[in-house]
């Protein structure tokens, strides 16, 4: 991870950060550790990196979201990410859920629908990481059938119903993190059991952008 423009004050209010989101109940070290490295700041425009030490959601526009830094913590322990794993994460965004996703050691392939950050987060990655996502430009709901399956996939926007797409493409053993809802969504986790088996459960109500459909 390159340091660029991460100053002591940065690194503070991560170490801040960190605490808040262990009082809030994580627990995955290496989560932490990857909140605690990983210089949000620089995946937000620079007239609001005081505001990336909050845990907050913040605007990245295109009617986008960076997630709040507890919801990125929250989702990535309960995907229960190992290193070497092929995770899919869809909504790329900012890219810095790909960023704790790769520095947790996962294969990372990530879509974006929205054409502008997607253009946006390819040419920042690679000035802050060697080792990449492959990034592709699309929906999202159709996930990425010629590299399936996953090992993990997380979704990263509210989707209205159950995206059966995704579900077919994750390994038997994988699981599968998506908000589901409309106005308000509930945190929900399937694991597969078998080819027609799958385990849900539900984890709370969190609030996402909705997730997109019909890109072309």
């Amino acid at each position: 991870m390159l340091q660029l423009n991460d100053t002591l004050k940065h690194k503070g209010m991560r170490n801040q950060l960190v605490d808040l989101l262990r009082t809030k109940g994580i627990k995955d070290q290496d989560v932490l550790e990857a909140i605690r490295i990983i210089p949000r700041h620089l995946f937000m425009d620079s007239g609001f990196e005081m505001h990336a030490y909050q845990d907050k959601p913040f605007p990245i526009g295109e009617g986008q979201t960076i997630s709040q830094p507890y919801t990125v913590a929250f989702q990535t322990e309960l995907l229960e990410v190992s290193a070497g794993q092929k995770v899919l994460e869809i909504g790329t965004g900012s890219g810095y859920q790909s960023c704790v996703l790769v520095f947790l050691g996962a294969r990372v392939y990530t879509i974006e629908r929205q054409h502008k950050l997607f253009k946006q987060t390819q040419l920042l990655l690679p000035k802050l990481m060697s080792r990449l996502p492959k990034m592709y430009f699309g929906d999202g709901y159709k996930g990425l059938p010629n590299e399936a399956p996953f090992d993990r996939i997380l979704v990263t926007a509210g989707a209205p119903e159950v995206p059966m797409t995704l579900l077919s493409q994750l390994a038997i053993g994988g699981r599968l993190v998506v908000p589901i809802g409309i106005e308000t969504q509930v945190m929900t986790l399937f694991e597969r059991i078998s080819d027609t088996e799958f385990h849900k459960t539900e984890y709370g109500d969190f609030q996402f952008v909705p997730m997109l459909k019909d890109k072309t």
